[in-house]
């Protein structure tokens, strides 16, 4: 059993989509978890239609959102407070040593985090990368695993298939509600999450088969070194 978890990522939602029904599998267990998110979101283009939110305003509602969904977790919230869509121009090693501080305290035994370079987006890339340095740059004696998870596509072809597979159908209700929680940008894209009940049979099941396996590479650290 884990004695911590710590899951660092960069926007409100990527712990619903990425992890909350690993995280689910770990508090039903009673491991303490706690989500270091990197920024508000800030930048997401989701505005509603009709519209229900502007530049100024979407910040507060998607902190809202992110702590309701902390809430149905039962996971501690740390902001880091970084800008969206900005993390890639921040010092790498200022971001780590300011992780670092934080993971030096709570002394995890486990990090979730992006793999960089194969996580899509900028931010994914640059604050998995950084989350990973500040690992690297613990005590060894003292640093935790690092599951990394990767969904570029192809990402397999270049990294095999992953170390850690976890099936949350057990916890999907909660991963489901955790995702509604964050209600500014299931209504766009991801809108059939609403509409689960209503879809057919077949369909709803293959949908759920997809969200419902968790997959994580177990980071190697002397392969990965970047000393």
């Amino acid at each position: 059993m884990e004695k911590h978890v710590v899951v660092i990522f960069p926007h409100p939602d990527d712990e619903a989509f990425g992890a909350s029904g690993s995280v689910a599998q770990f508090r039903k267990e009673g491991v303490p978890v706690t989500y270091l998110c990197g920024t508000l979101g800030q930048m997401g283009r989701n505005m509603g239609n009709p519209t229900f939110a502007n530049r100024e305003s979407l910040p507060e509602i998607r902190k809202k959102e992110l702590k309701r969904a902390c809430e149905t977790l039962d996971m501690e919230l740390k902001m880091l407070g970084y800008r969206d869509k900005t993390i890639e121009f921040e010092d790498k090693q200022e971001v780590a040593d300011h992780i670092r501080g934080y993971l030096e305290e709570i002394k995890p035994s486990l990090v979730i985090t992006h793999y960089p370079g194969y996580a899509v987006h900028p931010d994914h890339n640059a604050l998995g990368a950084a989350a990973i340095q500040a690992v690297e740059d613990m005590n060894p004696v003292e640093r935790p695993k690092v599951w990394a998870q990767a969904f570029s596509n192809g990402h397999e072809e270049d990294l095999g298939s992953p170390d850690v597979i976890n099936d949350v159908r057990d916890t999907f209700d909660k991963k489901l509600q955790t995702i509604l929680s964050h209600d500014s940008q299931v209504a766009g894209m991801f809108g059939w999450y609403k509409q689960l009940d209503e879809l057919d049979e077949e369909v709803k099941n293959e949908l759920i088969e997809n969200q419902a396996m968790e997959r994580f590479y177990l980071w190697d650290f002397e392969k990965n070194s970047s000393k």
